[in-house]
């Protein structure tokens, strides 16, 4: 899917809870829809195409039902349903903290991707919520990685969903997050870690470099268990992997974290180890009614 902005409203309504996918067509010459189709999503097949096609299940931006021999063009909006045929049930629940005419506040388990992405689309919190509430408009207002527990906020529609992201964009939202990570000897707590986090050579990645601050997270240690410890985190900016990375840098990785200080195989659904990362609280003012917010996970690390 390419990082244009959709047509609205999209010519395909929410099924079963998962909205329409698309794609702008790029630069390039192909003499139909479907060798278009084919060359971009090689994975896909052209049988699975062509059934689409024959269920008026691919359209243009404007809502025209495109058929195999459809002339395309650069520029051109395309709209289809996405589909995943053996995608593994994640065994967790998410639980509701909160609802309004404007927010939707969840507690998010362990191991369950917020947005389809790659292997996941039904088993995703945002399709299992749009398809219990029939909530078609649903959209998070921040990240949390599928690794990490806890709070997470969505608007439930679009006019007042600008006032909410400027929260986050303004740095106007407290989040706490819960960590277990080995026992640090060397360093006295509490501490502000700062760095310049940039995209490493590897996609999924992020590294520390030289380079202005962009990253802040204020550590402080809530218990010791042992060897490991139990550790607040009060990031005031939102990198990608911010506080995995920042607790790795130091010394003391997030208890099975795959990701840092080394990038290990992919666990693929062995559920046995969750990341002992959780986003614990988030505390804002809310911009249409002027009280303090304030929400927290009821789970435990």
């Amino acid at each position: 899917m390419m990082s244009k902005h959709p047509i609205s409203p999209a010519p395909l309504p929410t099924r079963d809870g998962i909205s329409p996918s698309y794609i702008w067509l790029p630069e390039g010459l192909w003499p139909d829809l479907i060798s278009f189709l084919a060359q971009q999503f090689p994975d896909v097949g052209v049988d699975r195409w062509l059934r689409r096609i024959a269920a008026q299940e691919v359209r243009d931006g404007y809502g025209a039902i495109l058929q195999a021999n459809s002339p395309v063009r650069r520029g051109m909006c395309v709209f289809y349903y996405r589909e995943i045929e053996q995608e593994t049930p994640i065994p967790f629940q998410e639980n509701i903290l909160y609802r309004d005419e404007r927010l939707l506040v969840v507690d998010k388990p362990h191991f369950l991707p917020v947005t389809p992405s790659g292997r996941f689309l039904r088993e995703t919190l945002l399709v299992r919520l749009k398809k219990q509430f029939d909530l078609p408009h649903l959209s998070p207002l921040h990240r949390l990685d599928r690794e990490t527990a806890g709070v997470i906020l969505f608007s439930l529609e679009s006019n007042s969903r600008g006032a909410y992201q400027s929260l986050f964009q303004a740095r106007r939202v407290e989040k706490i997050y819960h960590a277990i990570a080995p026992h640090l000897t060397q360093i006295q707590f509490p501490l502000i870690k700062q760095s310049c986090l940039a995209q490493s050579s590897h996609f999924v990645l992020m590294e520390e470099t030289q380079g202005p601050s962009n990253s802040e997270t204020q550590i402080s240690i809530l218990e010791n268990r042992g060897e490991y410890d139990l550790y607040e985190l009060r990031p005031s900016t939102g990198k990608k992997h911010q506080l995995r990375l920042h607790l790795a840098s130091l010394g003391a990785p997030i208890l099975n974290d795959i990701f840092y200080p080394k990038m290990l195989p992919c666990k693929g659904d062995d559920f046995s180890k969750p990341l002992q990362l959780l986003a614990k609280s988030i505390a804002f003012t809310d911009p249409y009614t002027g009280q303090n917010q304030i929400f927290q996970s009821q789970r435990r690390l």
